[in-house]
Protein backbone atom coordinates (compact mmCIF):
# COMPACT_ATOMS: atom_id res chain seq x y z
CA UNK A 1 0.00 0.00 0.00
CA UNK A 2 1.21 3.74 -0.45
CA UNK A 3 0.02 6.19 1.39
CA UNK A 4 1.02 10.44 0.60
CA UNK A 5 0.27 12.76 3.26
CA UNK A 6 -0.47 16.46 2.28
CA UNK A 7 0.66 18.81 5.67
CA UNK A 8 2.60 15.64 7.02
CA UNK A 9 4.40 18.14 9.50
CA UNK A 10 1.16 18.63 11.71
CA UNK A 11 1.86 16.77 14.65
CA UNK A 12 -1.07 14.62 14.35
CA UNK A 13 -1.01 14.29 10.48
CA UNK A 14 2.80 12.84 11.38
CA UNK A 15 1.91 10.21 13.83
CA UNK A 16 -0.97 9.08 11.24
CA UNK A 17 2.15 8.76 8.71
CA UNK A 18 4.05 6.92 11.90
CA UNK A 19 1.27 4.15 11.93
CA UNK A 20 0.79 3.31 8.26
CA UNK A 21 4.52 3.22 8.50
CA UNK A 22 4.64 0.61 11.15
CA UNK A 23 1.98 -1.47 9.17
CA UNK A 24 4.05 -1.88 6.11
CA UNK A 25 2.69 0.95 4.10
CA UNK A 26 5.33 3.01 1.51
CA UNK A 27 4.59 6.07 3.02
CA UNK A 28 5.65 9.80 1.38
CA UNK A 29 4.14 13.53 2.36
CA UNK A 30 4.71 16.85 1.43
CA UNK A 31 4.27 20.20 3.56
CA UNK A 32 5.32 24.13 2.68
CA UNK A 33 8.16 24.46 5.54
CA UNK A 34 10.97 22.31 7.20
CA UNK A 35 10.25 21.58 10.79
CA UNK A 36 11.68 19.51 13.70
CA UNK A 37 9.24 17.00 12.97
CA UNK A 38 9.72 16.69 9.17
CA UNK A 39 13.55 16.39 10.07
CA UNK A 40 12.90 13.52 12.62
CA UNK A 41 10.45 11.66 9.89
CA UNK A 42 12.90 12.34 6.97
CA UNK A 43 15.53 11.11 9.32
CA UNK A 44 13.04 7.28 9.85
CA UNK A 45 13.48 7.21 6.01
CA UNK A 46 10.00 8.97 4.88
CA UNK A 47 10.25 10.97 2.31
CA UNK A 48 9.17 14.18 1.86
CA UNK A 49 9.20 17.27 -0.38
CA UNK A 50 9.39 20.60 1.11
CA UNK A 51 8.27 23.95 -0.22
CA UNK A 52 5.12 24.55 -2.32
CA UNK A 53 2.70 21.78 -3.27
CA UNK A 54 2.97 20.10 -6.38
CA UNK A 55 0.80 18.14 -8.10
CA UNK A 56 4.16 15.80 -9.18
CA UNK A 57 3.81 14.47 -6.02
CA UNK A 58 0.74 12.49 -6.87
CA UNK A 59 1.75 9.13 -8.63
CA UNK A 60 -1.07 7.24 -10.34
CA UNK A 61 0.00 4.50 -7.98
CA UNK A 62 -0.36 5.91 -4.94
CA UNK A 63 -3.38 4.09 -2.87
CA UNK A 64 -4.46 6.68 -0.63
CA UNK A 65 -3.85 10.46 -0.09
CA UNK A 66 -4.34 11.82 3.43
CA UNK A 67 -4.75 15.74 3.71
CA UNK A 68 -4.59 17.82 7.29
CA UNK A 69 -7.51 19.58 8.27
CA UNK A 70 -6.11 23.12 7.14
CA UNK A 71 -5.83 21.76 3.74
CA UNK A 72 -8.17 23.41 0.91
CA UNK A 73 -9.58 21.57 -1.90
CA UNK A 74 -8.09 23.92 -4.41
CA UNK A 75 -4.46 22.19 -3.10
CA UNK A 76 -2.91 21.01 -6.53
CA UNK A 77 -1.88 17.71 -4.85
CA UNK A 78 -5.30 17.05 -3.25
CA UNK A 79 -6.88 18.01 -6.93
CA UNK A 80 -4.49 15.82 -8.76
CA UNK A 81 -5.21 12.90 -6.85
CA UNK A 82 -8.90 13.42 -6.82
CA UNK A 83 -8.11 13.55 -11.29
CA UNK A 84 -6.31 10.14 -10.96
CA UNK A 85 -9.52 9.01 -8.82
CA UNK A 86 -7.08 7.90 -5.82
CA UNK A 87 -9.01 7.36 -2.82
CA UNK A 88 -8.58 10.95 -0.63
CA UNK A 89 -9.12 11.23 3.39
CA UNK A 90 -8.68 14.43 6.00
CA UNK A 91 -6.82 13.36 8.73
CA UNK A 92 -9.49 12.54 11.26
CA UNK A 93 -11.15 10.69 9.03
CA UNK A 94 -8.46 7.87 8.00
CA UNK A 95 -7.78 7.69 11.75
CA UNK A 96 -11.76 7.24 12.17
CA UNK A 97 -11.49 4.50 9.68
CA UNK A 98 -8.25 2.77 11.10
CA UNK A 99 -10.23 2.97 14.48
CA UNK A 100 -13.19 1.21 13.94
CA UNK A 101 -10.99 -1.85 14.69
CA UNK A 102 -9.76 -1.58 18.13
CA UNK A 103 -11.58 -0.49 21.15
CA UNK A 104 -11.33 3.20 20.85
CA UNK A 105 -10.42 6.06 23.97
CA UNK A 106 -10.52 9.43 23.08
CA UNK A 107 -9.30 12.17 25.05
CA UNK A 108 -11.08 15.57 24.75
CA UNK A 109 -10.49 19.09 25.95
CA UNK A 110 -9.72 22.25 25.03
CA UNK A 111 -6.60 22.08 27.86
CA UNK A 112 -4.42 19.01 28.44
CA UNK A 113 -5.37 16.66 25.90
CA UNK A 114 -1.58 15.81 24.99
CA UNK A 115 -0.34 15.72 28.80
CA UNK A 116 -3.64 13.47 29.45
CA UNK A 117 -2.82 10.82 26.84
CA UNK A 118 0.59 10.73 27.59
CA UNK A 119 -0.17 9.74 31.25
CA UNK A 120 -2.33 7.05 30.15
CA UNK A 121 -0.75 5.34 27.91
CA UNK A 122 2.25 4.91 30.13
CA UNK A 123 -0.15 3.97 32.61
CA UNK A 124 -2.00 1.16 30.50
CA UNK A 125 1.69 0.24 29.30
CA UNK A 126 2.67 -0.41 32.75
CA UNK A 127 -0.36 -2.27 33.26
CA UNK A 128 0.68 -4.43 30.49
CA UNK A 129 -2.54 -3.39 28.04
CA UNK A 130 0.07 -1.87 25.38
CA UNK A 131 -2.46 0.17 23.51
CA UNK A 132 -1.84 1.65 20.04
CA UNK A 133 -1.45 5.38 20.55
CA UNK A 134 -1.68 8.61 18.56
CA UNK A 135 -0.66 11.83 21.10
CA UNK A 136 -0.30 15.29 19.97
CA UNK A 137 3.11 15.66 21.52
CA UNK A 138 6.46 13.60 21.63
CA UNK A 139 7.49 10.88 24.12
CA UNK A 140 10.98 10.20 24.91
CA UNK A 141 9.35 6.56 25.93
CA UNK A 142 8.32 5.92 22.09
CA UNK A 143 11.70 7.14 20.80
CA UNK A 144 11.03 10.59 21.32
CA UNK A 145 7.94 10.52 19.05
CA UNK A 146 4.11 10.93 19.39
CA UNK A 147 3.22 7.21 17.78
CA UNK A 148 3.24 3.85 19.75
CA UNK A 149 2.53 0.75 17.66
CA UNK A 150 0.88 -1.37 20.82
CA UNK A 151 -0.63 -4.53 20.45
CA UNK A 152 -2.12 -5.99 17.28
CA UNK A 153 -4.24 -8.66 19.69
CA UNK A 154 -7.13 -7.64 22.08
CA UNK A 155 -6.41 -7.80 25.41
CA UNK A 156 -8.01 -9.87 27.89
CA UNK A 157 -11.70 -9.31 28.99
CA UNK A 158 -11.77 -6.88 25.41
CA UNK A 159 -13.00 -7.99 22.09
CA UNK A 160 -10.63 -6.07 20.22
CA UNK A 161 -7.23 -4.32 20.87
CA UNK A 162 -7.21 -1.34 22.35
CA UNK A 163 -6.48 2.49 20.72
CA UNK A 164 -5.51 5.73 22.54
CA UNK A 165 -5.85 8.74 20.64
CA UNK A 166 -5.86 12.49 21.44
CA UNK A 167 -9.01 13.57 19.96
CA UNK A 168 -8.80 17.41 18.39
CA UNK A 169 -11.88 19.72 18.67
CA UNK A 170 -10.70 21.97 16.23
CA UNK A 171 -13.05 21.82 12.97
CA UNK A 172 -14.97 19.43 14.84
CA UNK A 173 -12.01 16.53 13.88
CA UNK A 174 -13.45 14.46 16.61
CA UNK A 175 -16.00 13.97 15.02
CA UNK A 176 -15.07 11.53 12.55
CA UNK A 177 -14.20 8.66 15.58
CA UNK A 178 -17.04 6.42 17.41
CA UNK A 179 -15.40 6.04 21.02
CA UNK A 180 -16.42 3.55 23.45
CA UNK A 181 -14.47 5.67 26.03
CA UNK A 182 -14.56 9.54 26.50
CA UNK A 183 -12.24 11.61 28.88
CA UNK A 184 -13.63 15.67 28.32
CA UNK A 185 -10.56 17.39 30.60
CA UNK A 186 -12.37 20.67 30.63
CA UNK A 187 -14.26 22.67 28.22
CA UNK A 188 -13.93 26.18 26.96
CA UNK A 189 -13.92 29.13 24.36
CA UNK A 190 -11.06 28.29 21.64
CA UNK A 191 -10.73 27.87 18.22
CA UNK A 192 -12.99 30.74 17.37
CA UNK A 193 -11.94 30.36 13.49
CA UNK A 194 -14.06 27.68 13.70
CA UNK A 195 -16.99 28.08 16.36
CA UNK A 196 -19.49 31.03 17.06
CA UNK A 197 -19.61 30.94 20.72
CA UNK A 198 -18.97 28.89 23.82
CA UNK A 199 -22.21 27.52 22.94
CA UNK A 200 -21.22 25.69 19.91
CA UNK A 201 -18.55 24.38 21.43
CA UNK A 202 -20.47 22.36 23.90
CA UNK A 203 -23.11 21.00 21.38
CA UNK A 204 -20.39 19.90 18.72
CA UNK A 205 -18.92 18.34 22.04
CA UNK A 206 -22.25 16.80 22.71
CA UNK A 207 -22.63 15.49 18.92
CA UNK A 208 -19.17 13.88 19.71
CA UNK A 209 -20.46 12.09 22.85
CA UNK A 210 -23.50 10.83 20.82
CA UNK A 211 -21.38 9.08 18.72
CA UNK A 212 -20.07 6.57 21.37
CA UNK A 213 -20.62 2.84 21.25
CA UNK A 214 -23.11 1.61 23.10
CA UNK A 215 -22.53 1.17 26.47
CA UNK A 216 -19.55 3.65 26.34
CA UNK A 217 -17.86 4.86 29.55
CA UNK A 218 -18.17 9.08 29.97
CA UNK A 219 -15.51 10.96 31.96
CA UNK A 220 -16.36 14.64 33.33
CA UNK A 221 -15.36 17.18 35.48
CA UNK A 222 -17.22 18.30 38.28
CA UNK A 223 -15.25 21.29 38.70
CA UNK A 224 -14.98 22.11 34.97
CA UNK A 225 -18.03 25.19 34.40
CA UNK A 226 -18.11 24.24 30.83
CA UNK A 227 -17.79 20.32 31.34
CA UNK A 228 -20.96 20.53 33.97
CA UNK A 229 -22.92 22.61 31.07
CA UNK A 230 -22.19 19.99 29.05
CA UNK A 231 -23.69 17.38 31.47
CA UNK A 232 -26.87 19.34 31.93
CA UNK A 233 -27.38 19.10 28.37
CA UNK A 234 -26.63 15.31 27.65
CA UNK A 235 -29.33 13.09 26.59
CA UNK A 236 -29.59 9.27 26.40
CA UNK A 237 -29.60 6.61 29.13
CA UNK A 238 -27.26 4.15 28.14
CA UNK A 239 -23.96 6.60 29.31
CA UNK A 240 -21.64 5.52 32.21
CA UNK A 241 -20.64 8.58 33.51
CA UNK A 242 -17.44 9.28 35.63
CA UNK A 243 -16.45 12.41 37.58
CA UNK A 244 -12.77 12.31 37.68
CA UNK A 245 -12.71 14.74 40.55
CA UNK A 246 -14.61 12.23 42.96
CA UNK A 247 -11.41 10.22 44.17
CA UNK A 248 -11.86 7.12 41.86
CA UNK A 249 -10.31 5.12 44.69
CA UNK A 250 -6.89 6.85 44.97
CA UNK A 251 -6.48 9.44 47.24
CA UNK A 252 -5.52 12.88 45.23
CA UNK A 253 -2.93 13.50 47.76
CA UNK A 254 -1.14 9.71 46.92
CA UNK A 255 -1.57 10.83 43.03
CA UNK A 256 -0.47 14.50 43.42
CA UNK A 257 2.73 12.88 45.68
CA UNK A 258 3.77 10.53 42.27
CA UNK A 259 3.52 12.97 39.98
CA UNK A 260 7.05 14.55 38.57
CA UNK A 261 5.31 17.43 37.00
CA UNK A 262 4.39 20.45 38.84
CA UNK A 263 1.18 22.63 38.69
CA UNK A 264 -2.16 22.05 39.49
CA UNK A 265 -3.39 21.33 35.79
CA UNK A 266 -1.09 18.39 35.37
CA UNK A 267 -2.59 17.27 38.94
CA UNK A 268 -6.03 17.65 36.93
CA UNK A 269 -4.75 16.07 33.72
CA UNK A 270 -3.73 13.15 35.97
CA UNK A 271 -7.01 12.78 37.68
CA UNK A 272 -8.38 12.31 34.37
CA UNK A 273 -5.94 9.49 33.54
CA UNK A 274 -6.63 7.91 36.54
CA UNK A 275 -10.63 7.95 35.98
CA UNK A 276 -10.14 6.34 32.74
CA UNK A 277 -7.34 3.86 33.80
CA UNK A 278 -9.56 2.91 36.77
CA UNK A 279 -12.59 2.25 33.83
CA UNK A 280 -10.36 -0.03 32.27
CA UNK A 281 -9.92 -2.02 35.84
CA UNK A 282 -6.35 -0.86 36.13
CA UNK A 283 -5.19 -1.46 39.72
CA UNK A 284 -3.57 1.43 41.84
CA UNK A 285 -0.23 0.03 41.74
CA UNK A 286 -0.06 -0.18 37.77
CA UNK A 287 -1.76 4.11 38.18
CA UNK A 288 0.70 5.66 40.02
CA UNK A 289 3.74 3.58 38.94
CA UNK A 290 2.78 4.95 35.38
CA UNK A 291 2.00 8.13 36.33
CA UNK A 292 5.31 8.24 38.48
CA UNK A 293 7.43 7.19 35.54
CA UNK A 294 5.79 10.31 33.74
CA UNK A 295 8.62 13.12 32.89
CA UNK A 296 7.03 15.34 30.87
CA UNK A 297 6.97 15.07 27.27
CA UNK A 298 8.23 17.54 24.38
CA UNK A 299 6.96 21.40 24.76
CA UNK A 300 5.20 20.58 27.68
CA UNK A 301 7.14 22.60 30.82
CA UNK A 302 9.99 20.75 28.79
CA UNK A 303 12.87 21.89 31.07
CA UNK A 304 16.87 22.09 29.75
CA UNK A 305 20.09 24.10 31.87
CA UNK A 306 22.51 26.19 29.53
CA UNK A 307 25.03 27.24 30.65
CA UNK A 308 26.76 30.27 29.69
CA UNK A 309 28.90 33.28 30.50
CA UNK A 310 29.82 31.79 33.78
CA UNK A 311 26.22 31.43 34.71
CA UNK A 312 23.00 28.88 34.85
CA UNK A 313 19.49 29.39 33.84
CA UNK A 314 16.56 27.02 33.25
CA UNK A 315 15.27 27.00 29.94
CA UNK A 316 11.66 25.75 29.61
CA UNK A 317 9.77 24.92 26.49
CA UNK A 318 6.03 25.09 26.77
CA UNK A 319 3.14 24.68 24.04
CA UNK A 320 1.26 27.40 25.86
CA UNK A 321 -0.73 29.42 23.37
CA UNK A 322 -4.55 29.93 25.26
CA UNK A 323 -4.84 32.45 27.91
CA UNK A 324 -5.77 29.75 30.29
CA UNK A 325 -2.87 27.78 29.33
CA UNK A 326 -0.36 30.30 30.13
CA UNK A 327 -1.50 31.03 33.45
CA UNK A 328 -1.26 27.41 34.14
CA UNK A 329 1.94 27.17 33.12
CA UNK A 330 3.38 30.19 35.13
CA UNK A 331 1.77 29.27 38.07
CA UNK A 332 3.34 25.37 37.69
CA UNK A 333 6.97 27.96 37.27
CA UNK A 334 6.31 29.55 40.56
CA UNK A 335 5.30 26.68 42.33
CA UNK A 336 8.47 25.04 40.93
CA UNK A 337 10.45 28.18 41.26
CA UNK A 338 9.43 30.59 43.76
CA UNK A 339 11.62 32.28 44.59
CA UNK A 340 13.76 32.87 41.16
CA UNK A 341 12.93 35.53 38.41
CA UNK A 342 11.23 34.38 35.84
CA UNK A 343 11.31 35.93 31.85
CA UNK A 344 9.00 34.40 29.27
CA UNK A 345 8.92 34.97 25.88
CA UNK A 346 5.47 34.45 24.15
CA UNK A 347 5.16 33.90 20.62
CA UNK A 348 0.90 34.72 19.72
CA UNK A 349 -0.57 31.85 17.71
CA UNK A 350 -3.42 33.31 15.22
CA UNK A 351 -4.06 36.13 14.59
CA UNK A 352 -7.72 35.73 14.98
CA UNK A 353 -7.11 33.79 18.63
CA UNK A 354 -5.24 36.96 19.87
CA UNK A 355 -8.21 39.21 18.30
CA UNK A 356 -10.92 36.60 20.19
CA UNK A 357 -8.72 36.82 23.34
CA UNK A 358 -6.60 40.30 24.02
CA UNK A 359 -7.79 41.13 27.35
CA UNK A 360 -7.17 37.96 28.90
CA UNK A 361 -4.28 37.29 27.02
CA UNK A 362 -3.55 41.02 29.02
CA UNK A 363 -3.99 39.03 32.36
CA UNK A 364 -2.81 36.02 31.34
CA UNK A 365 1.36 37.40 31.94
CA UNK A 366 0.89 38.78 35.71
CA UNK A 367 3.29 36.27 37.27
CA UNK A 368 6.18 36.46 35.49
CA UNK A 369 8.64 39.24 35.91
CA UNK A 370 10.03 40.03 32.52
CA UNK A 371 8.08 39.63 29.53
CA UNK A 372 9.15 39.14 25.34
CA UNK A 373 6.52 39.26 23.16
CA UNK A 374 7.47 38.09 19.40
CA UNK A 375 5.20 38.95 15.81
CA UNK A 376 2.41 36.47 15.79
CA UNK A 377 2.87 33.27 14.31
CA UNK A 378 0.01 32.66 11.41
CA UNK A 379 -0.75 29.34 10.26
CA UNK A 380 -1.33 28.46 6.75
CA UNK A 381 -5.11 27.52 5.90
CA UNK A 382 -6.58 29.32 9.58
CA UNK A 383 -6.96 32.67 9.17
CA UNK A 384 -10.43 33.05 7.76
CA UNK A 385 -10.77 36.72 7.75
CA UNK A 386 -8.81 39.51 7.49
CA UNK A 387 -7.67 40.99 11.01
CA UNK A 388 -5.83 44.26 11.77
CA UNK A 389 -4.52 43.33 15.14
CA UNK A 390 -0.42 42.86 16.17
CA UNK A 391 1.85 42.02 18.70
CA UNK A 392 1.91 45.73 19.52
CA UNK A 393 -1.67 45.73 20.35
CA UNK A 394 -1.01 43.37 22.31
CA UNK A 395 1.86 45.05 23.83
CA UNK A 396 -0.07 48.12 24.79
CA UNK A 397 -2.86 46.00 26.63
CA UNK A 398 -0.65 44.22 28.74
CA UNK A 399 0.95 47.34 29.79
CA UNK A 400 -2.48 48.91 30.53
CA UNK A 401 -2.94 46.11 32.48
CA UNK A 402 0.32 46.12 34.71
CA UNK A 403 0.25 50.00 35.06
CA UNK A 404 -3.88 49.52 36.54
CA UNK A 405 -2.35 46.78 38.84
CA UNK A 406 0.83 48.01 39.96
CA UNK A 407 2.76 46.26 38.51
CA UNK A 408 4.80 48.57 35.95
CA UNK A 409 7.79 47.34 37.91
CA UNK A 410 7.97 44.49 35.21
CA UNK A 411 9.84 44.51 32.00
CA UNK A 412 8.59 44.30 28.73
CA UNK A 413 9.42 44.31 25.58
CA UNK A 414 8.58 43.48 21.62
CA UNK A 415 11.08 41.44 19.78
CA UNK A 416 10.57 40.50 16.51
CA UNK A 417 14.08 38.84 15.82
CA UNK A 418 14.93 34.98 17.52
CA UNK A 419 18.44 35.76 16.83
CA UNK A 420 18.26 38.83 19.25
CA UNK A 421 16.03 37.39 21.89
CA UNK A 422 18.46 34.99 22.48
CA UNK A 423 21.01 37.27 22.77
CA UNK A 424 18.90 39.24 25.29
CA UNK A 425 18.32 36.18 27.26
CA UNK A 426 22.16 35.40 27.20
CA UNK A 427 23.43 38.73 28.07
CA UNK A 428 20.29 40.36 30.48
CA UNK A 429 19.43 36.87 33.06
CA UNK A 430 21.38 35.78 35.79
CA UNK A 431 22.38 33.20 37.28
CA UNK A 432 19.48 30.43 38.57
CA UNK A 433 16.83 32.90 36.36
CA UNK A 434 13.91 30.93 34.79
CA UNK A 435 13.33 31.26 31.07
CA UNK A 436 9.74 30.32 29.57
CA UNK A 437 9.91 30.03 25.98
CA UNK A 438 5.98 29.72 25.01
CA UNK A 439 4.06 29.42 22.10
CA UNK A 440 2.56 26.56 19.89
CA UNK A 441 4.68 28.11 16.60
CA UNK A 442 7.91 27.91 15.65
CA UNK A 443 9.56 29.67 18.78
CA UNK A 444 11.13 26.62 19.11
CA UNK A 445 13.38 27.40 17.26
CA UNK A 446 15.09 30.13 19.48
CA UNK A 447 16.97 27.07 21.03
CA UNK A 448 19.00 26.35 17.87
CA UNK A 449 20.50 30.24 19.23
CA UNK A 450 20.67 28.82 22.87
CA UNK A 451 21.76 25.39 22.20
CA UNK A 452 23.77 25.08 18.76
CA UNK A 453 24.83 21.81 19.72
CA UNK A 454 21.48 20.87 19.33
Amino acid sequence: MKTHFIGIGGIGVSALARYYKSIGAEVSGSDLVASEIIDELKAEGLPIFIGPHSDEHIKKDIDLVVFSAAINKENVEFKKAKELGIKTAKYSDALGEIAEDYYLICIAGTHGKSTTTSMLSLILIEAGMDPTVIVGTKLKEFGNTNFHAGSSKPQKGFSKPLMLIEADEWSASFLSYKPDIIAITNIEEDHLDYYNDLDHIIKTFNLFIGQMKDGGILILSKEDSGSQTLFNELSGDDLKIHFCDEGEGIPEKEIKKALKVPGKHNLKNALVANSVAKALSVSDEDILSGLNSYEGVWRRFDERKLKINGKEIIIINDYAHHPTEIMATLEAAREKYPDKTIWTVFQPHQQQRTKFFIDKFAKAFDLTDNLILTNIYEVAGREKEEVTITSQDLTNKIKERWQDKGLSDKGLEEVSDFNKIAEIIKEKTENGDVVLLMGAGDIWGINKNLFPQA
